[in-house]
Formats: structure tokens, sequence, C-alpha cells
């Protein structure tokens, strides 16, 4: 029988990992020893920390922990898998929020389906839907993004095209960017959106720093003009907007 493949869903930053993971999802993390992890370094931090409230089944150097990131080649992504195909449970564990969305496990998550093995997503936070929650924009209709173009001109037009279709869908798009781009991102945003436009920026999500603010394109390039840039330099960063 096949083992199960467990989404289980990280902290979005620093902090108590029982403030934002619920304890059964700690709980089942613990009794794995076979993990997937877009970096090895950073899944063992994780472990530590729900070590700190439920015993791991083996000693954390014993635990297997094998990489998938955007490095890793398709073809060597079914070996990943093996492990499960001869009963062994295993973690798909992403850097921050939950695996497979905005993440390279999708792919695996896909090929565990081809091979029959029980996907089991497991509850934890979300940037996307936390912002999406506390932005007041449409929550009925919206669409993810991911990345938008780095090139300005392309930036650009992308914004335009997403504004418009926001507009003529009333639909609220979704986007995220490097944390050290986000200041150019945002005054792309204020420049090249229409005025009446609702911008969201949802930054440090589930942290003490966390903040969420919407309003009009013309608030936000006022603030800006006046020296009033949101704090959003190398932090990690949800924008949102409704046309």
């Amino acid at each position: 029988m096949n083992g199960t493949l467990y989404l289980i869903p990280n902290s979005l930053g620093p902090g108590a990992l029982e403030n934002v993971i619920p304890a059964p999802v700690r709980e089942v993390t613990a009794t794995i020893d076979y993990f997937i992890a877009e970096n090895a370094k950073t899944a063992r931090a994780f472990l530590k920390l729900v070590a700190e409230t439920h015993p791991l089944c083996k000693p954390l150097q014993d635990i297997d922990i094998r990489e998938l990131n955007v490095k890793t080649a398709p073809a060597e992504i079914p070996a990943l898998l093996t492990p499960l195909l001869s009963g062994r449970h295993a973690g798909l564990l992403s850097e921050a929020g939950v695996p497979a969305v905005a993440d390279p496990g999708a792919d695996l998550v896909r090929l565990a389906h081809d091979k029959q093995i029980i996907v089991k997503p497991l509850v934890g936070p979300s940037s996307l839907l936390l912002a999406l929650m506390a932005s007041g924009l449409n929550g009925q209709n919206f669409a993810f993004h991911g990345y938008l173009p780095t090139d300005a001109a392309q930036r650009a037009q992308r914004l335009k095209q997403l504004e418009q279709r926001s507009r003529q869908e009333k639909q609220t798009q979704i986007f995220i960017e490097t944390p050290y781009r986000n200041e150019a991102l945002l005054d792309a945003m204020v420049t090249h959106c229409a005025a009446g436009t609702l911008v969201c920026i949802a930054t440090d999500l589930t942290l003490e720093s966390e903040s969420v603010r919407t309003q009009a394109v013309s608030l936000w390039k006022r603030d800006i003009d006046a020296g009033k840039m949101p704090d959003v330099r190398k932090k990690p960063t949800v924008f949102l907007l409704l046309a």
C-alpha cells in the first residue's frame, strides 16, 4: 500500500510556531521521517521548532530530507516519490506558507495523483488568502498571478492588463514580488494604474510587524510623494488591486 503525501504548511516568518501552525499539524509532522523541502536547512529549522512541543519520531539528524526547488530537473521528481510507493509517508514542506501554491511542489503533487498516492493537505497560513481576507476587496472573484515582469516596460503593460481585467470582471488581482523589488513595484502601480483603483499592501502577515492597508492609487501616490512610502523594503508582501 502506498504511503501518504502530507502537505505541511510552514510559518510565514520568525516567531513561535504554535501561534500559526495548529497542534494537530505539528503532531502529524512529528510522526514523519521523510520530507521533501525547498531547502533542507530551512526544513531542519522548522522540525527543530516542531520538536519543542511534539517529539520527533527520530533524531533530527536521522530524518531524511530531500530538496525540491526551482533547480530540480523534471526528470528527478519521480524518484522523490519512490519511498511512498513502498508505503512510507512523506511531508512536502514549503519555505513559507502552504506547499504547492506559488511553490515548485505542485508538480510533485500532480505526479502523486498519477501514481495513486493519497495527498493530504494540512491546515496552515497562506499569505495570499490572509491578504485577501484583510483587504476588503472582492473575495468572491479573484486571481493570483505570481510575479510580474521585472522589465519596467513589460511590468507597466502587465499592470494595465490586470487593471483592465479587474475593471471588466470586477475581479481582485493578486501578485507578489521579490522583497527587494517591493518599492519598485508599488511605484509602478501608482504610476500606471488609474487614480481610483484600490490597492492593498499586505506585509509581514502573522508577524508582530504585520501591516495591511487598502486605499485608492491617488492616496498611495500622495503618501509616497510626501515621503511616506510604506515599509515594504525586503519584507514579504502581497499586492492586491481592484479597479
